[in-house]
């Protein structure tokens, strides 16, 4: 439990470091942030913190809280904003950080193992979507709309660092609760 919770904080702390991230460019930095909150950071916390699990929603409102957040912070004109408004930022990773943190304490703290592996699958699936989206569109879908020139090789590694980290977190996650839900059927 306190190696989870230094390590959680030492994430958070790296994560707000401005050159760190931003060294492999803009959108990825961003992206790393992102997924450094919702899929590593986050369940530090909650295993880090289990009197957080009184706050834990429901999995699957925890789920469609974190969809709604993830792909609305992903739309062209609320991605610009937070690339061009600190403020913007500091509020759209606020919100990744509770969604993260909704979803892995619903998921962790579920009345049923099999209902928190179906919520961190679910959640890997739209994160999948989103990163694979990312990496095959024809050009930058942000350029435009952050008045900056296209980089679509950088919206490609973005798109790859969400399938990399994401994609087995959440996936590893719900299989081991998977795991712990038959186990618990055969007792």
């Amino acid at each position: 439990m306190r190696a989870a919770r230094i390590v959680a904080v030492a994430l958070l702390v790296l994560t707000w470091l401005p050159d760190w991230p931003a060294r492999l460019g803009p959108f990825p930095g961003h992206m790393l942030r992102h997924m450094v909150l919702v899929a590593v950071a986050a369940p530090l916390i909650v295993l880090g913190w289990p009197a957080l699990s009184r706050l834990a929603p429901s999995i699957m409102v925890a789920v469609v809280l974190e969809a709604v957040i993830v792909w609305s912070a992903h739309l062209p004109q609320l991605h610009a904003a937070t690339r061009l408004a600190p403020h913007a930022l500091v509020m759209e990773q606020a919100l990744f950080l509770i969604a993260g943190l909704a979803v892995w304490s619903g998921a962790l703290h579920a009345g049923s193992a099999l209902a928190g592996a179906g919520g961190l699958l679910l959640t890997s699936m739209h994160m999948t979507m989103l990163g694979t989206i990312l990496i095959l569109a024809p050009s930058d879908i942000y350029a435009a709309f952050c008045g900056t020139a296209p980089d679509l090789h950088g919206q490609q590694i973005g798109g790859i660092l969400m399938l990399a980290i994401g994609t087995p977190i959440y996936l590893l996650a719900g299989l081991w609760l998977s795991g712990r839900a038959l186990q618990g059927s055969r007792a």
